[in-house]
């Protein structure tokens, strides 16, 4: 297939990019920025650089390349980011995204595989929860992640679009580029650094390794016919921070790491809204995939890399 992947520069794009392209798909990777990659031929990829927010540009290459499907990753990530600048995560995720669907009108692309997020469902009513909680999010990253959803919606039922939503935990792995835990926690550890987060002990919460996710993606692009236009994906399993605290040390036993008690805090200033693990039953029924990494497994790999 070709696919466009929007974002393809950024952590779940550049790791989605390299799956289809181990795979033998040809790739448009449309993203601000650009790289060269060793790991594609020039029949491969197509590097567009271009913005969301610019509709003429998305058009111009949803019309030449005439992609099969398209992997939504282009976003501004993170429930500080939009707290920082509500108006641009609107602009970039909201706006952005209504002109991928129109480009997509206009090309005659079906199929959107979109990047969701827990943070979605606002403040956890159960543990687990499934798609059909409701979705009630308090800050402008996850409403704007629930409007776009709704909005894909509008455009299956007037254009005929199809848009998956992949409601993801906290994907984490090698490249991980914020300062957040477990990226933060781990490399301390393997720096020999004294870490101590505030707070967040008690916290439980589903974090998804990366590779995970990329399954979960392609599988998703690949399933002939969707029943449901969402799907949980984590590990599907909780872990406090305290938890994950032990298990790094021991994987890296000489590790100073400590965490206070209470709520986590993003970027130790918001208080998270009430988590808990995910269950991801649907994913494995109708798209057959199922996390492979739960806490421990995906720590490990995470050590692993940054130590190669």
């Amino acid at each position: 297939m070709k696919i466009l992947v929007t974002g393809a520069e950024g952590f779940l794009g550049a790791a989605v990019t390299r799956a289809l392209l181990a795979r033998g798909d040809a790739v448009v990777a449309f993203d601000m920025r650009s790289s060269t990659r060793s790991d594609a031929t020039a029949s491969q990829l197509v590097q567009m650089a271009g913005d969301i927010t610019d509709l003429s540009a998305l058009a111009c290459v949803m019309l030449e390349q005439r992609p099969d499907a398209v992997i939504h990753c282009a976003a501004i990530v993170g429930v500080l980011s939009s707290l920082g600048s509500p108006i641009h995560i609107v602009r970039v995720n909201v706006e952005g995204t209504l002109n991928l669907f129109e480009a997509m009108r206009l090309a005659n692309v079906r199929r959107c595989i979109h990047i969701s997020s827990e943070e979605a469902y606002g403040a956890f009513r159960t543990d687990p929860i499934g798609e059909t909680h409701p979705l009630d999010p308090v800050l402008p990253y996850g409403i704007c992640k629930a409007a776009v959803e709704q909005l894909g919606r509008t455009y299956r039922d007037l254009h005929g679009l199809e848009v998956i939503n992949l409601r993801t935990s906290w994907v984490y792995g090698p490249g991980l580029p914020r300062d957040r835990i477990p990226k933060n926690l781990i490399e301390a550890a393997l720096a020999g650094e004294a870490l101590h987060v505030p707070n967040g002990a008690d916290s439980a919460i589903d974090h998804t390794y990366v590779d995970d996710f990329v399954a979960a993606v392609l599988a998703a692009l690949d399933h002939r016919e969707h029943r449901f236009d969402v799907y949980n994906v984590a590990s599907g399993k909780a872990t406090t921070l305290a938890q994950m605290i032990d298990i790094i040390r021991t994987l890296v036993p000489d590790a100073r790491l400590s965490a206070g008690s209470g709520p986590y805090r993003h970027g130790n200033q918001i208080e998270i809204v009430r988590k808990g693990a995910l269950d991801v039953s649907r994913a494995k029924i109708e798209l057959g995939w199922a996390p492979r990494y739960d806490m421990r497994a995906g720590l490990e790999a995470y050590v692993r890399a940054l130590r190669r």
